[in-house]
């Protein structure tokens, strides 16, 4: 194809698959947008960011500007939960770089009348554009130019401040090209910043033995926003299998008094859209989730996208599950672990489009009930493109929805389903226990293109997952995990009251927990406190109010003197708030060391040294080197310190 634009345009950034998939912001959040931009031979060249919302009709420009090398860089902000489109535009300058040759050649003492009489055109283009004043200055202009006898006066404003700022305010864009146009999806505060807390509500009772019900939810609502936590994590709140019912610890025969596995949905009572009896009825969810907001608390349900083998969609839509050659449906393997009550939907079937638009249906009705957050069980074992669909369909109506994706599978699974749209991921942190691991890891999700699509969120724990290092841990540990998870990362999450209560006890040899909820009903006294709901308070407090903390990408590791220490400092994009973080691993014994303090990252520091405050103790201190001396015991495993400026 025959092209006559002289600017090439390359290395766009950020953009992910070439444009295939959008990258993600919050409301609020600046997009820094680079390229490479040249044109051929040595002329002048401009280039400008486009961007416009999807309701928009018309696209905003800003100047980008040249940072060497030929690289180019602008911003603009995202204001507007919704799509925005971006692209980028440049041309060879031919008004300005009239201006810089007349310059040039009036330096090398030339004579410019042939270069005067050129730029007339010029002239006339800006007459077009500027002020009824600026008009008649212009048209004086113009008749110097022609004028022999003012060539003095000519030649100033020839190369004049004024001409040049009218030239860039006014181009001609002539033979302009442009980008690939590219979207970023943007999202409401709560899709990169939230603080999770997890339970069972059917062990919400205060009475042992006893079933509990949202009612009792409601009642443990103050202990949860006094804790902090913004969002309250419900497992399946819907009819239990009662075929193929598990038992305790995951026996495969189940005693008459088990309660099942909440995945196991459906039975007698209801699948996807009802409620377990047990727990109450809408009008208790309904007014559970208007509690809760009352509170600054969201409730966000589990979807999960399977069956028991009792559930009513097994004999009113049989299209929708695979069978076996003697006619029974397999259930749900992931070898060696076997889910003997469970049945997956059958996403290969001719019947798709009506599983999907029921699937969807699921999610739209839940909605109904206010509740906008979800936590999406497996989502690795349903079609890449099924939830780029549902996810789409569902935020064209409701931008406020969230889609956590439950996937503790290989990197690049969990990838591809952050593209396709969910809004938060779950991660490796869970099993990242070294200085090394912690630092490669998080680098690798703050400093890739991870950091334009992967919204990270750290979970300590999970009813899964009884990580091998918590096991028998002492209080320290579980400090220090909390403490890692709230600070690394700006979302996280915590299975409770099991970790705040430290129980640890494994099925061995597994990372599984022994007497899980997922199989019983549990007991707890809801009413402890210890250290660490104290910590876990003060850090949570520390969170909301720092913004530094309230997102991920913005972090440098500091170099400490041995591994035990981990520092690293975080900022907000306006620099305004500045933190830096210090957190011993060793949850047995004391740790001191140097740490280097980012001098050259914190910017202009006035007067005698920086004042830091220690967040957790109120106490403030001044520091002047490089090198900083930190003391942690194992009752207080951590340093937030707001580096603070005279």
């Amino acid at each position: 194809m025959l092209r006559q634009q002289r600017v090439v345009i390359d290395n766009v950034q950020p953009q992910l698959d070439s444009g295939e998939f959008f990258i993600k912001r919050i409301v609020g959040d600046k997009v820094h947008v680079t390229a490479d931009i040249l044109p051929d031979g040595h002329d002048v060249m401009q280039a400008e960011l486009l961007y416009r919302h999807e309701k928009e009709k018309n696209f905003s420009d800003v100047r980008m500007q040249h940072q060497g090398n030929d690289a180019y860089s602008a911003s603009f902000q995202v204001k507007r939960q919704g799509f925005y489109e971006y692209k980028l535009r440049g041309w060879v300058d031919y008004a300005l770089n009239w201006q810089h040759g007349v310059e040039a050649k009036l330096k090398d003492g030339q004579h410019l009348k042939s270069e005067l009489l050129d730029g007339v055109q010029y002239l006339k283009y800006l007459s077009k554009k500027v002020s009824d004043k600026d008009k008649d200055r212009l048209k004086k202009w113009i008749d110097q130019f022609k004028d022999p006898g003012k060539y003095e006066e000519a030649v100033k404003n020839a190369t004049s401040e004024k001409l040049h700022k009218w030239f860039l305010k006014h181009p001609q864009r002539v033979l302009a090209n442009e980008s690939k146009t590219l979207q970023v999806y943007v999202d409401r505060k709560k899709a990169s910043f939230s603080t999770w807390y997890e339970f069972f509500p059917r062990s919400s009772s205060p009475k042992p033995n006893v079933h509990g019900t949202f009612k009792d939810c409601e009642t443990l609502l103050p202990r949860i926003a006094k804790m902090g936590f913004d969002t309250l994590y419900f497992p399946p709140i819907h009819p239990i299998g009662e075929v193929n019912r598990k038992g305790k610890n995951n026996t495969v025969t189940a005693k008459e008094e088990d309660s099942g596995v909440p995945w196991a949905i459906g039975s007698k009572h209801g699948g996807h859209k009802s409620i377990h009896p047990e727990l109450g009825d809408e009008k208790d969810f309904k007014k559970l989730v208007k509690k809760a907001k009352e509170l600054d608390i969201e409730i966000a349900m589990d979807i999960a996208f399977q069956a028991a083998p009792d559930h009513p969609y097994i004999t009113e839509h049989p299209e929708w599950f695979r069978k076996r050659p003697d006619g029974t449906i397999q259930y749900a393997e992931n070898p060696p672990k076997k889910y003997q009550d469970i049945v997956n939907f059958y996403f290969e079937t001719k019947a798709y489009k009506e599983l999907w638009e029921e699937l969807k249906s699921i999610v739209f009705y839940w909605i109904s009930f206010g509740v906008k957050v979800f936590r999406v069980d497996n989502p690795h074992t349903k079609p890449y493109y099924f939830w780029n669909w549902l996810i789409s369909e569902v935020k064209k109506e409701y931008p406020d929805a969230l889609f956590l994706a439950e996937a503790f599978s290989r990197p690049r699974v969990m990838q591809q389903l952050a593209k396709q749209g969910f809004s938060q991921s779950y991660t490796y942190f869970t099993w990242r226990v070294s200085k090394h691991e912690l630092t490669e890891y998080v680098t690798e999700l703050t400093q890739t293109d991870m950091k334009e699509y992967y919204r990270p969120n750290f979970w300590p724990n999970t009813p899964d997952i009884n990580p091998y290092h918590l096991q028998g841990a002492n209080e320290s540990m579980h400090i220090i995990r909390y403490a890692l998870a709230a600070t690394l990362s700006s979302s996280i999450g915590i299975y409770g009251p099991v970790y705040e209560y430290m129980v640890t006890d494994q099925l061995p040899p597994k990372e599984e927990y022994l007497d899980c909820e997922k199989y019983e009903i549990r007991h707890w006294d809801w009413t402890l406190e210890n250290n660490l709901i104290r910590h876990i308070t003060k850090i949570n407090a520390i969170r909301h109010q720092h913004p530094a903390l309230q997102q991920t990408n913005n972090i440098k590791f500091c170099a400490t003197q041995h591994d035990n220490l981990i520092a690293f400092y975080k900022w907000d994009d306006d620099l305004i708030d500045q933190l830096l973080v210090v957190i011993s691993l060793d949850s047995n014994h004391m740790q001191q060391g140097h740490i280097q303090f980012p001098w050259h990252d914190v910017g202009p520091v006035y007067g005698n040294g920086v004042r830091i405050k220690d967040l957790v103790t109120n106490r403030e201190f001044r520091w002047h080197d490089e090198w900083n001396f930190v003391e942690l015991q194992p009752n207080v495993p951590f340093h937030i310190f707001q580096i603070l400026k005279d």
